[in-house]
């Protein structure tokens, strides 16, 4: 389907990615994404406060248990446009071809000779010399919309006196309040999470759908590691018993391809055609290892450390800054799994948006682009109180955040999966 570009009220979306995330679902989700890219005892029996209706009247001391919570997924290309648009125009130029020359006689054309001018001088109705000097080639460029706006809010109440009987003394209220306010803080940085998480899971998923159109993006590494080997061991068999020679195989695959981006080609993305007076375009991409950006799994990337100490972050190869370990891709519970239906390019139709297949993977290892082939622009993020109720002597803070979540598939993607 078309996206948005009105504002799409994500709280739907970003809870369900949290549920996922905190691990609600003991099995992993089914998340749509076609239209986002986007214990203890619980009482006390000596009386409660009747407010939150959770809070007993009095203790002899509080340990607050909060403990503060920062965002992963830190590699996300940040951008800033803030409110005043909702669309950014991305231009990319078309490779463009090399032409016959006009300065020499070659086998093709005479261009040198007595009586010939600068233009395309004939002989006998058939061209004997190249164009005029003064041919125009203009540039071939693709032009990209990314437009469009997530948008949710997270509120929280204060109240002003209500509360203070549950509590022995003004310090033991402070105490109380800062840990409600560290939770609050948590769960604005678990949504962040959740909508990065998103974004990233649409690439890998998208990905998947454009396999036919982005050669050798998406990658079966148990497939290529038997092709290689001549061997026919299972995914269940490289990850236990030949981990070892397959952590060797993964880490020299990662080398060679992280050398490959670099090179100006139309492999690794998806390169929509332009047809320009009878002449077809494609658009190449290279990524040089600055712009290059890794994430995988940490379990899988903690054996390869421990078992065949891979040298991949050295000066020629990536840096530690672009670098990142993921425990888990969707739910906790099963970390390598993955259950999206992404948004993706109409390639029958380039310019346009549609809804891709549904994915489900059960191993994606990691990934490695380019840093513009995944993008989040930062809209707003307000926080708004309204004034004390004067009659019930509380006040809420709202905090809204709006943002839209970018994959651009036309830039260098490879996704590493293992399937048998």
């Amino acid at each position: 389907m078309p996206r948005r570009l009105n504002v799409t009220d994500g709280y739907a979306i970003i809870n369900a990615m949290s549920a996922e995330m905190l691990g609600s679902n003991a099995t992993i989700q089914a998340i749509d994404e076609s239209s986002f890219a986007s214990v203890g005892e619980s009482l006390l029996n000596s009386g409660i406060e009747n407010v939150i209706n959770t809070l007993s009247l009095v203790c002899s001391r509080d340990l607050v248990a909060i403990r503060p919570y920062a965002a992963k997924f830190r590699l996300i290309n940040a951008l800033d446009s803030g409110m005043f648009s909702n669309r950014i125009r991305k231009i990319s130029y078309y490779a463009k071809n090399a032409v016959p020359t006009g300065a020499s006689n070659t086998q093709l054309f005479t261009n040198l000779q007595m009586d010939f001018d600068n233009g395309q001088n004939p002989s006998g109705g058939t061209p004997q010399s190249t164009e005029s000097m003064w041919l125009q080639s203009a540039p071939v460029v693709w032009q990209a919309w990314f437009g469009g706006a997530i948008e949710w809010q997270y509120p929280y109440t204060l109240y002003e006196n209500a509360l203070k009987a549950a509590f022995r003394s003004g310090q033991e209220w402070a105490d109380f309040l800062n840990g409600f306010l560290v939770s609050v803080a948590n769960d604005i940085e678990t949504e962040k999470e959740a909508f990065s998480r998103l974004v990233v899971l649409n690439l890998i998923a998208g990905v998947a759908d454009l396999t036919a159109s982005m050669p050798n993006s998406f990658r079966n590494l148990t497939a290529e590691f038997n092709a290689k080997f001549l061997t026919s061991y299972t995914t269940a068999q490289l990850q236990t018993t030949y981990l070892s020679e397959f952590l060797a195989f993964f880490v020299a695959t990662v080398k060679t391809d992280s050398d490959m981006l670099e090179n100006r080609s139309t492999l690794y993305h998806w390169s929509p055609t332009k047809t320009v007076g009878g002449v077809s375009y494609v658009l190449p991409r290279q990524t040089k290892k600055a712009d290059q950006r890794m994430m995988m799994i940490s379990k899988f990337w903690n054996d390869a450390e421990a078992l065949v100490l891979p040298q991949i972050f050295n000066p020629q190869y990536l840096s530690l800054d672009n670098f990142e370990k993921i425990d888990y891709w969707q739910n906790i519970n099963d970390p390598m799994a993955i259950s999206v239906t992404p948004a993706i390019p109409d390639v029958s139709s380039p310019g346009a948006q549609t809804t891709g297949a549904a994915v489900s993977l059960s191993n994606v290892l990691g990934i490695i682009y380019d840093r513009d082939a995944m993008m989040v622009d930062f809209h707003l993020e307000d926080v708004t109180s309204t004034p004390v109720e004067a009659r019930k002597h509380y006040r809420t803070i709202w905090n809204t955040i709006n943002k839209n979540p970018l994959n651009d598939f036309t830039e260098n993607v490879i996704v590493y999966y293992m399937a048998d």
